[in-house]
């Protein structure tokens, strides 16, 4: 199979998988339903379309900087009457990084990663007011086994975490460690004597929003360790996801030509 790694990285994250009505809640990683959600985006796919395709993809998250959990309290109006709307709590994980996997047949996973090069909708993560602020392909699809590929991917935890996660050492006169474990989440399909780990309500059928639709998904959960000093690498160029946006030209008012004075003698 291929894979495509993605990097999901950006001051705010949200990946609801049970939201409802006023509480908008986050799982602690990246959802399914939402990073097929982003693929979907970048091809151009409208919200009616047919997912078969996309739903079939092995899917896998590592968590390489889990981020903090944030609480908002949001107001909004209807748009049409102006009634104002209940008051919402929104959960957001903040400064955190993944690098999530889908494996799948390589002309479909080629043409998204050719997709999210130059994406017909901008990504985001989870909701739309939560932008990357990395560029979310981190190397061309790779042929291999999606767990494998994603044990042995780099770290993309960013400096300060890497300097910050865990000082106990110092204290101990102890060197840092060379090592650090990562949190895998993994599809777990129904199979005769597998049980998953978790169940959520993460498989997208359809994101009409006339009527959304999603199915059970089994989640198994393991650890693996990378080295400290993979992703290490030199500070990347300022990732701006607009740049590539041609600016509206605004509509100049048209004022009268003054008429020329005329001569007289």
């Amino acid at each position: 199979m291929t894979v495509l790694l993605l990097r999901l990285a950006g001051p705010l994250q949200s990946w609801g998988a049970a939201a409802r009505f006023t509480r908008r809640t986050t799982e602690n990683a990246p959802t399914k339903s939402g990073v097929i959600g982003l693929l979907a985006a970048a091809q151009g796919r409208r919200r009616d379309a047919d997912l078969t395709d996309l739903a079939a993809l092995e899917f896998g998250v590592r968590i390489d900087q889990p981020g903090t959990r944030l609480r908002d309290f949001q107001t909004a109006h209807h748009s049409d009457t102006l009634k104002a709307m209940p008051l919402s709590e929104r959960f957001y994980l903040a400064d955190a990084v993944f690098v999530a996997g889908v494996s799948g047949e390589a002309a479909l996973v080629q043409r998204l990663y050719e997709a999210l090069l130059e994406p017909v909708f901008l990504p985001y993560l989870g909701r739309r007011s939560c932008p990357p602020s990395q560029p979310v392909t981190i190397a061309e699809p790779l042929d291999g086994e999606l767990e494998q590929i994603l044990r042995e991917a780099p770290w993309e935890a960013s400096g300060w975490y890497r300097t910050h996660r865990d000082t106990s050492y110092r204290r101990r006169g102890q060197s840092p460690p060379t090592e650090v474990r990562l949190d895998l989440l993994l599809d777990s399909p129904p199979g005769p004597g597998r049980l998953p780990d978790i169940t959520l309500r993460d498989l997208p059928v359809s994101f009409d929003p006339r009527h959304r639709q999603y199915k059970l998904r089994g989640v198994r959960t393991t650890e693996t360790s990378v080295p400290t000093t993979a992703g290490a690498r030199s500070a990347r160029p300022p990732h701006e996801p607009t740049a590539l946006l041609m600016p509206v030209t605004p509509v100049m008012p048209v004022t009268p030509a003054t008429p020329a004075a005329t001569r007289t003698d």
